[in-house]
């Protein structure tokens, strides 16, 4: 592929493989060799880890939307994209924001635009009874929407959302049968829908990327660009600002319609899809995204180990988080070669495939793996992670169908408030039970720092921000030392809560349980403030953010 014409790089190992990750400190960059030594006591009380940071220059800078969110085509079947102006469902996106949000997956190829206004001829099947009260519902609804000046948010009734998670319900049936398959229908955005979900990006902050259907060919297996031209009139006479994204996972194209796109051809397709948004004044400079890959290098495995996490602590298996760094390294090395100007973006992220397992992959144990990825990511140079998905129906998701915060949107929400895009070297010491290999401290405890958020003002500039993923079933001590040593630390501890233990979709934040105060407002996230030289104590199986208050890192000044 001629390299002018090469756009935005990202891939997406999606669903299960996608979401483990090698622990960076084992890097001989990052620690310091662990030694045995100490006190005769109980491995609980003899195991002390020193830990510093590089504050004098960062390793990696990212990008400021690096944690980032995608919503599948599927919304447009069962019905959950009517209810993106729900006003919570867009307070809830904004606490994520700033941040892209990619409208894509395995549907974004049988996606076809209509600039029409008619929404019920195209919504597709459903429950008999869902096919007129509740289409007249949604009709009213968005009327009343359409009076709204600005955001267009909306409060639907109880009974209207009841009657939408039966009819996501049934249809998710349909859905899973398609993905297990691997053979997929045809989907229409409408006009409105559109208008819908721009809506909701834009009130949430969040910058819209969609993906345009790449399998819709000519006889000759040329690109057919009628849909996305149609498309880019109906956006631009709207003044939508909109990146673009052409097809989903090009290399699987053989396995879901017998027909291949080679590169060549791929490289024609997005010329000339550049070619449309020169002609069409309003995107001339918008931005191109891909091409998204699903198989780096033809990696096997692509879903293995959606079979072997049957239970929660398989969340937690140092085997299954040392995985993604590999995959990872394959990417870099060939954009290295052929596009070395290029970023690498990570999509599809998600703790489970096909709409996720129930208590797994909804629970706080997901929520290991989810920042580990965060962490290797940003260690690696991935300069965007998209997570799949905010909301839809299932269990792997951000929010859920009642528009309840799940586990990992507080770990997500915690992120970016205190996690900015420089990513700095960690050093670690300390101490282990006996030098056995594979069995040493760090592979169960996982450290990563970066810069605090610019956002965030309640701390100034030079200030760092921490964050430990402790797997051992025991605490684990930690020292600040080095150029951390007497400092101010504010901690956010977070554990699950309730009777539920790991199975919980509860956090407890330093204690205290985390939930929305009204649609509109979050709770406050109060840190506990660790006296200078008091010594981190990692409860077993948790997670932590601690921001060095009044360090003045040289490395986050700027």
């Amino acid at each position: 592929m001629p390299k002018r014409f090469l756009p935005q790089i990202f891939f997406g190992l999606s669903l299960w493989l996608v979401f483990t990750a090698q622990a960076l400190i084992s890097s001989a960059a990052t620690y310091r060799r662990l030694v045995a030594g100490g006190k005769r006591q109980s491995f609980l009380e003899r195991t002390l880890i020193l830990l510093d940071v590089n504050t004098r220059s960062p390793v990696k800078i990212l990008n400021d939307n690096f944690l980032s969110l995608q919503v599948d085509p599927s919304i447009l079947k069962n019905g959950w994209l009517d209810f993106l102006s729900s006003k919570r469902l867009v307070t809830l996106a904004r606490g994520l924001s700033p941040a892209y949000l990619r409208f894509g997956g395995k549907r974004t190829d049988f996606l076809q635009f209509h600039n029409l206004k008619n929404l019920a001829k195209f919504r597709g099947p459903g429950p008999d009874y869902y096919l007129k009260n509740y289409e007249d519902d949604i009709v009213r609804s968005d009327i009343a929407l359409d009076k709204q000046k600005g955001c267009k948010l909306a409060s639907h009734p109880d009974m209207m959302l009841e009657l939408q998670r039966e009819k996501a319900a049934q249809m998710q049936q349909v859905l899973l049968k398609e993905q297990l398959s691997n053979l997929y229908s045809d989907v229409t955005i409408t006009a409105r829908s559109l208008d819908k979900l721009y809506n909701f990006a834009d009130c949430a902050g969040l910058h819209l990327i969609f993906g345009i259907n790449a399998l819709h060919r000519n006889p000759d297996n040329s690109w057919n660009a009628s849909s996305a031209l149609s498309l880019l009139k109906y956006s631009a006479g709207k003044k939508y600002n909109i990146s673009w994204e052409l097809g989903n996972e090009p290399n699987s194209y053989r396995t879901m319609v017998a027909r291949s796109v080679n590169s060549t051809r791929l490289a024609q397709d997005y010329i000339l899809l550049k070619t449309l948004l020169q002609s069409v004044r309003y995107y001339s400079r918008a931005s191109l995204y891909g091409p998204n890959i699903g198989r780096p290098l033809a990696v096997a495995g692509y879903y293995y180990i959606d079979r072997r996490v049957t239970k929660v602590e398989d969340f937690m298996k140092t085997r299954l988080l040392d995985t993604l760094t590999d995959q990872i390294n394959k990417v870099l090395k060939i954009v290295k070669i052929h596009a070395p100007e290029k970023r690498v973006w990570l999509g599809g992220v998600g703790p489970a495939w096909a709409g996720g397992i129930n208590n797994l992959s909804d629970t706080f144990a997901a929520g290991f793996l989810w920042l580990n990825t965060l962490g290797i990511s940003a260690m690696q140079g991935i300069d965007v992670v998209l997570r799949h998905s905010f909301f839809d129906y299932g269990y792997s998701h951000l929010v859920d169908q009642h528009f309840n915060p799940l586990p990992d949107y507080w770990l997500s929400l915690l992120f970016k408030r205190l996690v900015g895009p420089r990513v700095l070297a960690v050093h670690v010491a300390g101490l282990q039970r006996k030098p056995r290999p594979g069995k040493v401290i760090r592979d169960k405890l996982r450290i990563y720092a970066h810069c605090t958020s610019f956002h965030n003002h309640n701390y100034v500039r030079g200030s760092i921000t921490i964050y430990i993923i402790n797997l051992h079933r025991s605490r684990k001590k930690i020292k600040l030392a080095g150029t951390l040593r007497n400092k101010t630390v504010h901690q956010y501890l977070l554990q699950p809560f309730g009777a539920d233990g790991l199975h919980s979709k509860s956090v407890q934040l330093n204690g205290e349980p985390l939930a929305m105060v009204d649609s509109d407002t979050f709770p406050e996230l109060k840190p506990r403030t660790l006296r200078a030289g008091r010594t981190i104590a990692m409860p077993p199986i948790s997670i932590g953010f601690y921001v060095i208050k009044n360090i003045n890192a040289y490395a986050c000044r700027r």
